[in-house]
């Protein structure tokens, strides 16, 4: 059984930095700007907006809205982007969301209990 922590690593950050990417990129910014306000290689924004990374988890509107909230904060420079991860991942965690997506990763898993919501 995974830990939360790891799907948070493995999927969940990774879903939320291609939705940034994504956003940025749709507000012209060059993938060379995208990559410096992520603290990202250009070559990893390059596999999030090809979709090649981080396409595992989808976000309802509710949960975009926030995305786009915390991008607005990265791209006005009052937050960093670590700092809205860890806001984000915070949120699917107390929304459950993050045990929805464990139940669906580990389709033996029942009554988990590990998620604290």
């Amino acid at each position: 059984m995974d830990m939360p922590q790891e799907l948070e690593v493995w999927y969940v950050i990774p879903a939320l930095r291609k939705a940034f990417a994504d956003i940025m990129l749709k507000r012209g910014l060059s993938q060379k700007e995208i990559a410096k306000k992520l603290d990202l290689g250009k070559s990893a924004v390059s596999q999030y907006i090809k979709s090649q990374r981080g396409t595992e988890i989808r976000f309802d509107k509710k949960m975009l809205e926030k995305i786009e909230t915390s991008v607005n904060k990265v791209m006005k420079n009052t937050s960093t982007t670590k700092e809205e991860l860890i806001i984000l991942c915070e949120t699917i965690r107390k929304a459950g969301l993050l045990c929805c997506f464990h139940k669906s990763k580990e389709k033996n898993l029942k009554n988990c209990g590990v998620c604290k919501k």
